[in-house]
């Protein structure tokens, strides 16, 4: 059964549920996260049983802070620059597993990596405080299905931390760091690929072949209805997402503010797929910056699934 959990006497409530190892719905800065223990196996095997997540799909640790990471992964000049310009945030960094890290081996799906990352919001803090124990928490939804951005947003029968709208709205941008040469971008995120390259110093190369990191299956972040992308009109039976001069139902962001868009994308996705309507159609939304993460998202809630 669903059961809320209201600050601050939730937070409390919270890490006292998850030292025994039951799940519990955590607000982050990018999206609310199943959290458990990334070190009870047991636990773990309950997220991926309760989100249907296919145990191929590796998981991503929170912590509380970068030496927290340093326990469980190998670092380089580039993961300490990244961690210091980006931690705590909306930034997911996968790096080569330290031998004897305290993590559970489904939560890294049989990979010889760990995808790591500190994040913002003060309740994720608090409760990693009071645990003191990483936190293994993907998305609170069923898998493949719309991540959810507000408490309200979670369906699944476990307590969920109240912790109001998610101020980005998309989940974190993941580089890959495994290897030497030029880091990887996994998954566009919340944190524009742009401001990774300014620190690197470089550019990014592809995710490659092959699930390393969560987020990059082909079908994903769906609603129940088929999806119709680069609208600028709405056909009947459609709910229409509109963004800037493309107004529809609800819009992304009238004036055409990327950010605005990113923290609502999965609010009005939500609202459409509740509102009755056969389909669902969005607005063109520009490529760069955000834009990246935005029609990325959207490309795969619509793959094999168009209107």
């Amino acid at each position: 059964m669903r059961r809320l959990l209201t600050p601050p006497e939730g937070v409390a409530k919270a890490a006292a549920l998850l030292a025994a190892g039951q799940p519990v719905a955590i607000p982050t800065e990018t999206v609310y996260g199943l959290a458990v223990p990334a070190d009870d196996a047991r636990a773990v095997a309950e997220i991926y049983r309760l989100k249907g997540r296919p145990a191929f799909n590796p998981l991503i640790v929170h912590v509380a802070d970068l030496a927290a990471a340093e326990a469980l992964a190998l670092f380089d000049a580039r993961a300490r620059a990244l961690a210091a310009a980006f931690w705590p945030g909306p930034l997911t960094l996968v790096l080569p597993r330290r031998e004897g890290a305290g993590v559970a081996s489904l939560v890294t799906a049989g990979l010889p990596t760990v995808a790591l990352r500190v994040p913002a919001h003060p309740l994720a803090q608090a409760v990693l405080e009071a645990l003191a124990r990483p936190l293994a928490a993907p998305s609170a939804n069923s898998s493949g299905r719309l991540s959810p951005t507000r408490a309200g947003h979670v369906t699944l029968p476990v307590a969920v931390l109240d912790g109001g709208p998610c101020a980005a709205g998309l989940e974190s941008t993941i580089i890959g760091l495994a290897a030497a040469g030029r880091a990887r971008l996994l998954r566009p995120g919340a944190l524009p690929a742009e401001a990774v390259e300014a620190v690197l110093g470089a550019g990014l190369a592809g995710a490659g072949e092959g699930v390393s990191a969560p987020g990059q299956l082909l079908q994903h972040y769906a609603p129940r209805q088929p999806l119709r992308l680069e609208a600028v009109e709405r056909r009947p039976g459609e709910w229409l997402i509109g963004f800037g001069p493309v107004a529809g139902d609800s819009t992304l962001s009238a004036s055409g503010d990327l950010a605005e868009a990113a923290a609502r994308l999965f609010d009005e996705l939500h609202r459409a797929e509740t509102s009755g309507a056969e389909r669902i159609a969005v607005a063109p939304v520009p490529g760069e910056g955000l834009g990246a993460a935005i029609n990325d998202r959207l490309a795969r809630a619509a793959a094999g699934r168009g209107a």
